[in-house]
């Protein structure tokens, strides 16, 4: 019953944050892996409300609490660091929505309140698919279809090194936080 009030309000902040991030980007908002990131959280959280904590909802919602991570992780660790307004990214607008107050509403009742997927392979599935999500962020970069959204994936603009070694460190990166995920879930 609990798991199905966090997520009801992990629903509510989505929808908030969803319409702020929208209005402005309208279809660019799938190019950014903090909207598919929290997108994918509000998905979870509206399964385990229609469905309770099943296998497959328990898997989304592992899932989207190791992109939520990755999400964080990014803009506090590297994109604040690099010269972003952290008023801008943390404290504001949709940033305080999704890169702040959901991931830590989403992570801490993904840890404290639901079930916890059981087999170490999950892993795999939200490094697979950052890794996946990294290589179509290069191609459209690299075919000048989009720039950015990050300045990791702007190909034109850093040596083929840089490239590698980012691709390298954030596939390391998702890969860690989700055994930590695995690893801290009781």
């Amino acid at each position: 019953m609990l798991a199905r009030i966090m997520c009801l309000i992990i629903v509510v902040l989505e929808a908030r944050g969803l319409f702020l991030s929208i209005g402005d980007r309208r279809w660019k908002v799938f190019a950014f892996y903090t909207q598919l990131s929290n997108i994918a959280t509000a998905i979870s959280a509206v399964f385990v409300l229609a469905f309770g904590e099943t296998p497959f909802t328990i898997l989304l919602r592992y899932l989207s609490s190791c992109m939520l991570l990755m999400t964080f992780f990014v803009t506090s660790c590297i994109l604040v660091p690099m010269g972003g307004d952290p008023k801008l990214l943390l404290f504001s607008g949709n940033g305080l929505y999704h890169h702040l107050i959901i991931p830590i509403v989403s992570i801490g009742s993904y840890l404290l309140v639901e079930r916890h997927i059981q087999s170490p392979t999950a892993i795999l599935l939200p490094t697979a698919l950052t890794f996946l999500y990294g290589m179509i962020m290069l191609w459209v970069n690299y075919k000048d279809i989009f720039d950015g959204p990050y300045p990791f994936f702007r190909v034109k603009h850093q040596s083929v090194a840089a490239t590698v070694l980012w691709m390298t460190a954030l596939t390391g990166a998702i890969g860690l936080l989700s055994f930590v995920i695995y690893r801290i879930s009781p």
